[in-house]
């Protein structure tokens, strides 16, 4: 029985994306709407290009209100030097356009979150036909791609580059070999709530070296986490051999979310006081937060627990909460891998 091939995407570049030397142009996805019936979304992007050598895609705002990749991407995409390039660099920074201009993690267009809607779908909602572009034109030329992450508006996370434990061991240390070189304050062995739909799964499934981070977050970016994404990308490319040298390196400690019980969720509505700062060591059974009743005063407030040893890798922002949030997020100090 035959199977109908997939649909081609709407998506169009109006770049060459296998030209050599610096393009920036656009993405364009017919949109059509109330106050432009034949409008398009028009997704920033930049290629470098110069001879041979592997592909780097990198990407930032695949949530819209996380803005350290960003911030290093629209520089990096006006500075680089082709004749500094030995194979190719793609850039978007940023990738759920619509929401990056909004301000907001989901698209306004579709409340779509781009990280959990690849890989796509061609005849999908606006957010699913970017994915689907992505998954099927953009990572298969990729040798190495970076998604920049942080906190948004509601988590704040001490500053790390990330991968996962893989079930291919050699891709998982060519991941690892990555996240060192990317050279954050802190490297993780992440571990998701729910892996399904993302950005890194799907480049992951692909056999492709993936590299995430959360760098900050609280809605905003300081001079430092830029500085970090900034030096992180050159080195990733350095790295790759796309660029010339050796990476900047800077001291890392190691991070592994070991468990499930890194995690912990708010059952009550409040007020969050927090017991520790990012970083601080938190032994099990300590108070992490506590979350007090709003609406009466004498109340006593909700004790949250920490259910293992560890650090304070990310918390929740702002000051208020709501049942089901993610309070605060645990992590483990190792060895180097």
């Amino acid at each position: 029985m035959l199977t109908a091939s997939p649909r081609p995407s709407p998506v169009t570049p109006t770049i060459d994306l296998s030209a050599p030397g610096v393009q920036h142009g656009h993405l364009r996805l017919p949109y059509s709407r109330d106050d432009s019936a034949w409008g398009s979304v028009m997704i920033p992007i930049c290629v470098v290009a110069n001879g041979e050598g592997p592909t780097a895609l990198l990407t930032g705002a695949n949530h819209g209100d996380e803005y350290e990749g960003p911030a290093a991407l629209f520089e990096l995409a006006r500075s680089l030097d082709p004749a500094e390039v030995s194979g190719r660099v793609i850039i978007l920074p940023a990738l759920n356009y619509p929401a990056f201009r909004a301000g907001t993690r989901t698209s306004p267009i579709d409340k779509g979150n781009m990280n959990r809607s690849f890989p796509g779908r061609p005849d999908g909602n606006v957010t699913e036909k970017i994915a689907d572009y992505v998954t099927r034109h953009l990572v298969p030329l990729a040798d190495i791609v970076l998604d920049f992450h942080s906190g948004g508006k509601t988590l704040d996370f001490l500053p790390y580059a990330a991968a996962h434990e893989l079930p291919d061991k050699a891709q998982e240390a060519r991941c690892f070999a990555a996240v060192a070189a990317f050279s954050a304050p802190y490297s993780m062995k992440m571990l998701e709530i729910d892996a399904v739909g993302m950005l890194d799964t799907t480049v992951e499934e692909m056999g492709k070296v993936f590299v995430t981070t959360e760098l900050g977050g609280a809605g905003t970016a300081s001079a430092t986490s830029i500085g970090v994404a900034r030096r992180g990308a050159g080195n990733l490319l350095r790295h790759a051999g796309i660029l010339a040298g050796t990476p900047e390196t800077a001291p890392t400690r190691w991070l592994d979310m070991p468990s499930a019980d890194c995690f912990t969720f708010a059952g009550d509505d409040g007020l969050i006081v927090f017991e520790h700062d990012l970083g601080a060591p938190v032994r099990a059974g300590d108070v992490i937060v506590r979350v007090y009743p709003v609406g009466k005063t004498g109340l006593a407030p909700a004790e949250y627990r920490a259910a293992m040893d560890g650090v304070l890798a990310a918390r929740h922002v702002p000051g208020l909460i709501k049942a089901g949030d993610c309070l605060s997020v645990l992590a483990v100090l190792r060895e180097a891998p």
